[in-house]
């Protein structure tokens, strides 16, 4: 039964776990990873001085069709309206026949910096007279990577004319990581191809990383929501309309408007690349280089309208994730959340990935252009002001429902509240017994 019909945030936790379970095939020991996380014996093989774990949150996305597949997105994040702002997005694009996403072949940069050289100029020849020589020693490094289709791809060599040790070459070489995100393979082959290099160009290989600007390594989604989904409450579905194209131009235009705005793409990005276990600095990393790649930072995103007067949404941006290898290998939910997605390869976890950025872009840009961030944001941002001042029970919904009416979030204002309510309670007052019944 699809969770809008049976409206998924009203269930208990116990009753979602099973929906769950019962939509993706999860079995008692895939619920039980769900609920306790990652233990500390499992931390402390994963990172050095471990002594415990920290928890944020776990929800669900719903309403996302990407590719014409229905498909249950998990996000870990602390920001009230994030997920229900991407799932109800994802619900007026599943109207327009949701996502449509692809991704590029799994190639990820190695670079070299080659220092100590005689002339600069003369070494980059040399590396490129020999570039099939070390593309074929590169292709033996990793044999299982090779019977799976996947090594080294191309050898470029950059001069660095200037910088301030002066000039330098640096090597890249394109290697296809395959379903890994790939940073030790690719650190692993440039360590191997340090001794030929060297000797070919009678310098000294100093840098020897991954680049996070996986730009070789794109994920791109979009999407057509139809006019007459756009209308709320008393904006008319037109005006909603060239209100997000306005502010996407504003992010298009001014450096400081597009980190924020990027921002609330990256909301839905990590929230997902977290669930599956993956590295999220690298991924915001390589995203905020792409958004400046041009010389000017802007917009990830575009939004236009069509000759129907639908609104079009797209998003581009590196994806370097995996779903082999690394935390989605010994992290017991990050292996669940990538059964709960259906997830078959590091393309597909990229195409869902890249289709909740686009549609927590286009939350984000419609409350801005309707009735502004803060009201939808508000009112869950109080629930969590409520539990800071003390609230408990009944108290947390009662108390955010009134600091919302006050337009006044704040935590000083709950307190003072609850104060007055229990102060009430403890004088008898029936009506105090009511508020925090």
């Amino acid at each position: 039964m699809p969770a809008e019909k049976i409206k998924f945030y009203n269930l208990s936790i116990p009753e979602r776990l099973d929906w769950l379970a019962a939509q993706a095939g999860l079995d008692a020991a895939d619920l039980e990873a769900l609920r306790a996380g990652l233990s500390v014996d499992q931390a402390d093989h994963m990172v050095e001085n471990a002594i415990g774990v920290f928890g944020l949150p776990l929800g669900v996305a719903q309403n996302f069709v990407i590719n014409g597949r229905e498909v249950l997105v998990p996000m870990v994040i602390e920001e009230p309206s994030v997920i229900a702002g991407a799932s109800f997005m994802a619900k007026l694009a599943r109207a327009g026949g949701g996502f449509s996403a692809s991704a590029s072949a799994p190639e990820m940069i190695g670079q070299m910096q080659i220092i100590d050289l005689d002339d600069v100029h003369t070494a980059r020849l040399k590396l490129l007279e020999q570039r099939e020589r070390l593309l074929a020693e590169a292709d033996e490094i990793d044999p299982v990577l090779k019977r799976l289709g996947g090594g080294p791809r191309d050898l470029q060599v950059r001069v660095i004319e200037e910088s301030p040790i002066g000039a330098f070459l640096v090597l890249h070489l394109i290697y296809d990581v395959r379903d890994a995100m790939g940073a030790n393979a690719v650190n692993t082959a440039m360590e191997r191809l340090t001794p030929s290099v060297e000797g070919i160009t009678g310098g000294r290989a100093h840098l020897r990383i991954l680049s996070n600007l996986a730009d070789r390594r794109t994920a791109r989604a979009r999407c057509t929501i139809p006019l007459g989904e756009l209308a709320f409450g008393d904006f008319p579905a037109e005006q909603v309309r060239d209100g997000v194209i306005a502010a996407w131009a504003f992010a298009t235009a001014d450096p400081y408007r597009a980190a924020t705005h990027n921002k609330g793409i990256m909301n839905g990005v990590d929230a997902v690349v977290i669930a599956a276990g993956n590295d999220w600095r690298a991924i915001e990393a390589g995203a905020h280089a792409y958004a400046a790649r041009s010389g000017r930072y802007t917009s990830l995103s575009t939004w236009a309208k069509d000759r129907d007067g639908n609104l079009l949404g797209t998003l581009e941006m590196p994806l370097a994730v995996g779903s082999v290898g690394g935390a989605t290998r010994v992290h017991p939910a990050a292996r669940v959340l990538l059964k709960l997605m259906g997830v078959q390869s590091a393309a597909q976890l990229a195409e869902i990935i890249i289709s909740v950025g686009l549609a927590q872009n286009l939350a984000a840009l419609r409350a801005l252009a309707t009735e502004g961030i803060q009201r939808g944001h508000m009112g869950l941002h109080a629930r969590q002001v409520a539990v800071a001042a003390g609230a408990a029970g009944d108290e947390i919904n009662r108390l955010a429902d009134q600091l919302v009416s006050e337009k006044t979030v704040r935590i000083d204002r709950a307190e003072e509240i609850l104060k007055e309510w229990h102060k009430s309670f403890h004088h008898g007052d029936t009506e105090g017994t009511e508020k925090i019944s």
